[in-house]
């Protein structure tokens, strides 16, 4: 069933049973994420666009990119509802970036990548939700290698991510010369472990990592 969600921003959402919907994680990222003036932004691997919608701002320019046709389809509809100018939708696979976007052309990028290992969780089945929440058309590792392609020296990203799984996020980024400068670790109660990581990196840079104050979702139970 299709349904329609106003953001904070005033924007409209569409969204569709069949897809993975707006959820706390791209609310906490587009906060998040200090996206400069003008910037040329990329949501990697943007599904029905919430994401990219909740990061817009009238002076960036912006492009999803999605792999499956359903999701990128429904978010160029919400588009032409917000009739917005500066949004893009591009269909794709992030591990053929090369052949899609040249070197450098985005300023940042945002992506609420995939956090499971492909096979992990209830199921594995290939359906559209499993396909957003598992490994299953590109790990971490080539999510890493397609924002390295697609940011300048000094471009930046920010990610969302499961604590448990920070190791190897990190050993990714830093394969690809994204080096960490800001993390937020997420907790639904102050008494409980984290259930989310905020990271921001920037290309080619120097170490100097700021661990900001935890959020708390709900600060009095």
């Amino acid at each position: 069933m299709e349904s329609e969600e106003y953001l904070p921003n005033g924007l409209k959402l569409l969204q569709d049973d069949r897809f993975f919907k707006l959820g706390q994680d791209s609310m906490l990222l587009a906060s998040f994420a200090r996206i400069g003036k003008n910037a040329r932004l990329l949501d990697l691997g943007c599904g029905t666009g919430a994401l990219a919608l909740l990061c817009h701002r009238p002076d960036l320019s912006i492009t999803g990119l999605e792999l499956q046709e359903g999701p990128a389809a429904l978010f160029e509809r919400s588009i032409a509802l917000n009739g917005l100018s500066n949004v893009t939708v591009r269909r794709g696979d992030l591990r053929a970036i090369a052949s899609i976007f040249p070197a450098g052309c985005m300023d940042y990028v945002v992506c609420n990548p995939p956090y499971f290992a492909a096979g992990s969780g209830k199921s594995a089945a290939r359906a559209a939700h499993e396909t957003a929440r598992q490994d299953e058309s590109a790990d971490i590792g080539e999510i890493a290698a397609a924002i390295a392609h697609v940011l300048p020296t000094g471009g930046k990203c920010a990610l969302v991510f499961r604590p448990e799984r920070l190791s190897t996020l990190l050993r990714a980024l830093d394969s690809r010369r994204l080096i960490p400068k800001r993390m937020r670790f997420v907790h639904g109660r102050a008494d409980l472990p984290p259930s989310a990581v905020l990271i921001e990196c920037r290309k080619d840079s120097r170490d100097g990592l700021t661990v900001e104050p935890p959020l708390i979702v709900h600060p009095n139970p």
